[in-house]
């Protein structure tokens, strides 16, 4: 997009769009909004995600000697009933599959 825009002041938007193959409705976007359609969001977070530092105290916790053969849901009801709340149900499961410590139990045909 960058040399459409540098060859557009030279000979018009329709003119650079065509020689470059692009559609004038992704250069008139991509004008409009240059950070957005994934190029920037990769190295930004959530503002409601966990801080690394709160993934690795709910990891601490699932991978205690008291939680390290129970489900996500056992854990999560069990610090509840003693009044400790780290995050969500999906969050537990989202930060084990993150670092591959789940899997699925039942066996399934993978098909390549």
């Amino acid at each position: 997009m960058g040399a459409a825009a540098h060859l557009a002041g030279d000979i018009g938007i329709k003119p650079a769009c065509k020689a470059l193959s692009l559609s004038r409705s992704g250069f008139y976007r991509d004008q409009a909004h240059p950070s957005a359609y994934g190029r920037s969001k990769r190295g930004r977070s959530h503002p409601r995600s966990l801080a690394p530092k709160e993934q690795e105290k709910v990891l601490e916790a699932l991978h205690s000697e008291r939680f390290v053969d129970q489900a996500p849901q056992a854990v999560y009801a069990t610090l509840l009933d003693e009044g400790q709340y780290f995050c969500s149900i999906r969050t537990l499961y989202r930060l084990l599959g993150k670092n591959k410590e789940i899997k699925e139990r039942r066996s399934q045909l993978r098909h390549p």
